[in-house]
């Protein structure tokens, strides 16, 4: 007999990812649910579980009952199964749009191949992170731009690098954040990085994870999964001043950034959902 671990593998490799595989493997099992108590059950926040059914819904494998109060239950596996295959087969036509779009962005663009020595180098943890990026920011003189998770704002706080953004900005450099996360605990912070001038947007869309400095240096993840927030905390990032490499990242913040939505909305929305309950 198949186990839930098995269960939930099979469907993480069919296309979704570990809490949606987790919420839909609970409602089959344990029928339709609320929010507050599925996502004391699975043991996270309340807009986590708000986030994670709107995907499975856009999957078409979760559906809202006519119950009062309002219900999340999971459609048949077979019909579920049929409907998240299609909506990769979307997305990969989606994927096929933009990468067609980047390529003749690219050709618009011209890039040539540089004469100058790039350097590459592996950023091995969030000490090695802040010592690489804190020179460069001050040096930088037009434009700053990152595509980050919610981990990244916290660390930025603690280590002196919301302080350089807030500088860049009085000597009147553009700073603008893309937040793949924004729950509850980093309001305040992300409030502070507004009023400081940061351009802060916000995307449910997980993706690659970057930093551009003027658009002629760059730090892109490799491997980010932080446990907890502390300079002596592994992690995997390539940092470069290769400008070809630098363009290219730009491009795809560009794109990014057309498709989300200013962190306000998301804040009011959370406000108005209340703090996660313990």
């Amino acid at each position: 007999m198949i186990t839930d671990d098995e269960f939930t593998s099979r469907l993480i490799g069919f296309g979704l990812s570990e809490k949606e595989a987790h919420t839909y493997l609970h409602l089959i099992k344990y029928g339709p649910k609320t929010p507050s108590p599925l996502a004391k059950s699975l043991h996270t926040y309340l807009e986590d579980v708000h986030r994670t059914l709107t995907s499975l819904i856009e999957k078409g494998m979760v559906y809202l009952s006519h119950d009062s109060p309002t219900v999340y239950a999971a459609v048949d596996i077979e019909v579920a199964l049929d409907a998240a295959f299609k909506k990769q087969e979307s997305e990969l036509r989606e994927m096929e749009a933009r990468k067609q779009e980047l390529q003749e962005l690219a050709l618009q663009q011209r890039f040539q191949p540089t004469d100058k020595v790039t350097t590459f180098k592996i950023i091995k943890n969030v000490k090695e992170l802040v010592a690489e990026l804190l020179p460069v920011v001050t040096s930088m003189k037009e434009d700053w731009v990152m595509v980050v998770p919610e981990t990244a704002v916290v660390i930025a706080s603690q280590f002196g690098i919301n302080q350089a953004a807030y500088d860049f900005i009085a000597r009147g450099g553009r700073v603008r954040v893309l937040l793949y996360d924004l729950s509850y605990p980093i309001i305040e912070i992300v409030q502070e990085m507004i009023a400081n001038g940061e351009e802060v947007c916000y995307s449910d869309k997980r993706g690659i994870q970057f930093t551009i400095f003027d658009r002629t240096a760059c730090i892109s993840a490799i491997d980010v999964n932080m446990g907890r927030v502390s300079l002596d905390q592994e992690m995997a990032a390539l940092w470069t001043d290769d400008p070809i490499y630098a363009q290219y990242l730009m491009l795809t913040f560009e794109m990014l950034w057309k498709q989300s939505v200013p962190a306000e909305e998301r804040i009011h929305e959370l406000l108005e959902q209340g703090p996660p309950k313990a």
